[in-house]
Formats: C-alpha cells, structure tokens, sequence
C-alpha cells in the first residue's frame, strides 16, 4: 500500500481526526493547490457527459435526493457545500484547516473526464449535500475512492450508495480495483467499507487505515446492494454487476 500514499491520496472524512499522519496535512493542500492533471494510462479519451448515470436515490432516513456526475457548471455549488462543512469536516478531508477553496482548486474538483478521474455529487433540491469520487492512479487499475457528505447529512447511508455507483461507472473504464486511507478510530466509514461486501485487503500504519478492494460485483455485495439500494435507479437492481 506503499505507493499508493505517493499519489493524488483522498483523506476520507466521516468520522473524526485526531492524529494525522506526518506530513499529511501539505500532501492535502498541494493535492489541491498542484493537482497532477496527467491521465498517464487512460484507456480512451475523456468521455461525454454521462447523463444516462443519473438518478434518484433514497437515504436510510426516507429523504429522496438526486444523484448525477458532476459538471464545469457545477463550481458555485462547490464552493457553497464548502462553506457550509465544519470544521471538523474539512479537517477530516484534508487534513487540515481549509475553510475556503481557490478558483483553480474549484476548476480541478469539477472538471472531469469520467474515466480516470470520475465524480459523482448528490443534490437536495438546489442544495449540494454530497461528493464521492475516484481517480485512477497512473499507469494501473487501481483508483483512489473518497466521499465528503454535509454534516447534517453523515451518517444516513450517502457514503454505501456513493461506493456502489462509483463502483459501477468506473467498471467499464478498466478499473478493477479501489484503495482508501482512513484515520484507524473512523467507525463510521470503516463501516461503509465493511458494509460494502467487497473483500477487503487492510493494513494500519501510524493510525492510518489503508485499504484495498476489488469493486467486481460479487454475490455478498450485490445482496448487500438489493438490500441497502436506492428505491430509484437508472436500470434495474440486478445490474449492478454489469460493467
């Protein structure tokens, strides 16, 4: 797991902080403020909008919201689910005090080419309530997956149902398997993986949880999926398998 700390590393955020690793913290902010922008071993060219992957999803709690990749358009939005998090909310995702993102860090978040680097956001309303995305680490299958969901929203079941589809649009892009980092105390989104019923391959070192998973659809995590999925998709529960 090694290398994959070298490279474009997504801090997961649900759940608390308190110790993070040396060096974290300017790892956090240069991924922002020098983002690599390569796409050294993309299978294709960046794709069209993927509008066919948007959806209606339902969380734990019953509230209805909507799914969709995310868009240039989408940068004011950012910006404002960015000043509603905590504070301990950014702490978690990057590790350290960023209360404001820059007009280049915006650009970078919300400019996509859904295949090596791929983002999902959720909507409530008019309201950004969630982002989940991955980015393939160069010249492998492997992507690095994170989320970052409002904090009135944690803990409702955003963080599965944003794994799953992640899962599921980066399939057909020769992705084949997913690698986290995660402080060693986050219950929270150690429960997201754990639920998953993806095989998990862990090591812990300085407190800090990596992970690593295939994402191919197996018989544990699609009944996982028929159990804890959206009551609204765009294609039918069983194919959540495809690729």
């Amino acid at each position: 797991m090694g290398s994959h700390r070298t490279h474009n590393r997504l801090i997961l955020e649900l759940g608390d902080a308190r110790r993070p690793r040396k060096g974290a913290m300017t790892d956090a902010v240069n991924r922002l403020t020098h983002p690599d922008t390569t796409s050294e071993g993309s299978p294709s060219m960046a794709k069209p909008y993927p509008a066919q992957l948007e959806c209606d999803i339902m969380t734990v709690t019953g509230v209805k919201l909507h799914m969709r990749p995310i868009r240039p358009d989408d940068a004011q939005s950012l910006v404002n689910f960015h000043l509603q998090l905590s504070s301990g909310s950014i702490y978690r995702r990057y590790f350290a005090v960023h209360p404001e993102l820059s007009a280049k860090e915006v650009e970078h978040l919300t400019t996509v080419d859904y295949v090596d680097r791929f983002a999902y956001i959720i909507e409530d309303g008019e309201e950004l309530v969630a982002v989940g995305r991955y980015d393939r680490i160069p010249k492998t299958t492997d992507a690095e997956v994170a989320f970052l969901v409002t904090d009135h929203y944690q803990h409702h079941g955003i963080g599965i149902l944003l794994l799953w589809h992640l899962a599921r649009a980066a399939r057909p892009n020769g992705i084949t398997h997913f690698v986290a980092e995660t402080q060693a105390d986050n219950r929270g989104m150690l429960g997201v993986f754990r639920d998953s019923g993806y095989p998990l391959t862990t090591s812990i070192e300085d407190e800090i949880v990596s992970l690593r998973f295939p994402i191919q659809s197996t018989e544990q995590s699609h009944a996982h999926f028929l159990r804890r999925t959206t009551l609204f998709e765009p294609e039918e529960p069983g194919d959540e398998g495809s690729s």
